[in-house]
């Protein structure tokens, strides 16, 4: 039997009337966690796709328009605050959440400066990230209270970047991570769609502006500074 009443517009609703769920993509390389974290969400939320790298996530995101994306820091091909940005450009209208284990202040005010509303560490998840879903939904930014209680603020910080590799252009963060992922110039170029002379170029102006001089002490540096996992 239904029970009939009106919404504000006066038309007739019934229990099949139910408000629309958010719809949700997730992104993480390890797979068994992020199956967790699905079930941890899809009581409140639709969540209509899965990404295991950075580059799967950005084109999943175009394609699906989702209201929430859910992602982690380390991610192959294209890390975690870099998606984020090219998200942002392609889908303004997106909120995005950071899962992470990431606890120092760098990643936070990368995060945020990058266009992140939540930022929520792994341990944190099972009684905070559904809260910081919602709060980003509404527009107001979160923290981890872990985070927030050891005096960092969910929010860009007015003072210079300490990592130097966040100085560089978005296109020689992307070639310095594939890089430092042993990817070979002919196959960074066909990910990023340029030639091989520009990511050369590219990878040349990477060791001048950071001093180094071999691959290896770029691939040591990415790993340093969280651009690539160990």
């Amino acid at each position: 039997m239904y029970s009939k009443g009106y919404n504000d517009l006066g038309r007739v609703m019934t229990q099949t009337d139910t408000p629309a769920r958010s719809r949700l993509v997730l992104a993480d390389d390890h797979r068994i966690l992020m199956e967790g974290v699905r079930k941890l969400l899809e009581t409140d939320f639709d969540v209509i796709g899965t990404a295991a790298d950075g580059r799967e996530l950005v084109a999943m995101v175009e394609s699906l328009q989702p209201d929430v994306v859910v992602l982690d820091i380390g991610m192959p091909l294209l890390n975690g605050i870099e998606a984020s940005r090219q998200i942002r450009q392609k889908s303004p209208k997106c909120r995005i959440v950071i899962l992470t284990q990431q606890t120092a202040r760098p990643y936070v005010r990368e995060a945020f400066d990058a266009g992140v509303m939540a930022y929520v560490l792994k341990q944190s998840a099972p009684k905070e990230l559904t809260v910081a879903i919602q709060r980003a939904l509404a527009g107001e930014l979160y923290i981890s209270d872990t985070l927030r209680e050891a005096g960092i603020q969910p929010q860009p910080e007015a003072t210079p970047h300490v990592s130097k590799a966040f100085g560089l252009t978005p296109r020689q963060r992307e070639v310095l991570q594939l890089v430092a992922e042993g990817k070979a110039a002919k196959e960074i170029a066909n990910l990023l769609g340029i030639s091989v002379k520009t990511v050369e170029f590219h990878k040349m102006s990477i060791m001048e502006e950071l001093g180094m001089r071999t691959t290896a002490e770029l691939t040591r540096y990415a790993v340093q500074h969280g651009i690539v996992n160990n």
